[in-house]
């Protein structure tokens, strides 16, 4: 066996080693978040290392306990659910709203200092969340938009646009300009060059990005926890975790259930646009 030949196999086991490492890295700790909340508390203190137990012994009491109203002696994290859920599709509509026009305008327009202008998008991420946090504050109390999802949502939308348009600007230059000419030779408005031929071929982008931004709205802790603090009923569900995970009285099983439940909904986003996500992460590399 030369060394060529040598090399060749064992960099395909080891590609192999290595892909199955960082699975494992990646996998198990869901698994065994899953498996310690499908564990009854009295069974996991008897047995804390267990990576395993049968499905007879399995419980729903944690999710139950978890997903149920405060009034009937749970969490209330269905209804902090549905909050997070309405912020982050709200966020995400509204920053695609503004960051596909923003995008295709750095894009194709000619201006002076346009190939410089989608840079100033981002300066707003040289400056930490907690500089910005005080000011906010006292900005949306002022407003009367403190304690609402509503201003939270501001918020987020201010956060994910210049990222969202710089993301969408390194797709948008892989678009042959001749595309868009020849539906203007044919008739067609600046805005329906955008609606009918940009946007359909920039859709991997726009859902890759729409996923970006949603996985931002949804795990955000910082500045949903400065302006909903104070009420309850309009607690996202990051904020209810980490009231689970400060609580003494809480089970860690339950604890392990509500971080299943804060983890599925991205998990099934990422899995149903797979595809898309893939080819919308990837484009623009090769700018040929």
């Amino acid at each position: 066996m030369n060394r060529d030949t040598f090399e060749t196999k064992l960099f395909r086991v080891l590609r192999w080693v290595v892909l199955a490492g960082l699975a494992l890295a990646t996998l198990f700790p869901f698994y065994y978040m899953i498996m310690l909340s499908v564990r009854p508390i009295e069974d996991l203190l008897r047995d804390p290392g267990a990576l395993w137990v049968s499905i007879s012994q399995w419980t729903t009491a944690t999710y139950e306990e978890v997903l149920s109203s405060e009034d009937s002696g749970g969490q209330g994290m269905l209804g902090l659910l549905a909050n997070s859920a309405l912020v982050s599709v709200g966020t995400v509509l509204l920053t695609l709203l503004v960051s596909i026009p923003g995008a295709y305008a750095v894009t194709r327009l000619r201006f002076a200092g346009h190939r410089q202008v989608h840079f100033l998008f981002l300066a707003v991420y040289l400056f930490p969340a907690i500089l910005l946090a005080v000011p906010l504050f006292v900005l949306f109390t002022k407003l009367g938009l403190r304690d609402s999802l509503v201003g939270l949502t501001i918020v987020y939308v201010a956060q994910t646009i210049p990222v969202s348009i710089y993301m969408l600007r390194n797709y948008l230059t892989t678009i042959p300009e001749s595309v868009e000419e020849a539906a203007a030779i044919d008739g067609c408005t600046r805005r329906q060059v955008l609606t009918r031929v940009t946007m359909p071929l920039a859709a991997p982008a726009i859902m890759a990005n729409a996923l970006y931004v949603f996985m931002i709205a949804w795990n955000e802790f910082l500045f949903a926890l400065l302006f909903l603090v104070a009420d309850r009923e309009k607690w996202t569900v990051s904020l209810g975790l980490a009231q689970l995970s400060g609580g003494i009285e809480v089970p860690k099983t339950v604890l392990m259930a509500g971080s299943v439940v804060l983890t599925i909904p991205i998990v099934l986003l990422f899995y149903a646009a797979e595809r898309m996500l893939t080819e919308g992460l990837t484009s623009g590399a090769d700018k040929g």
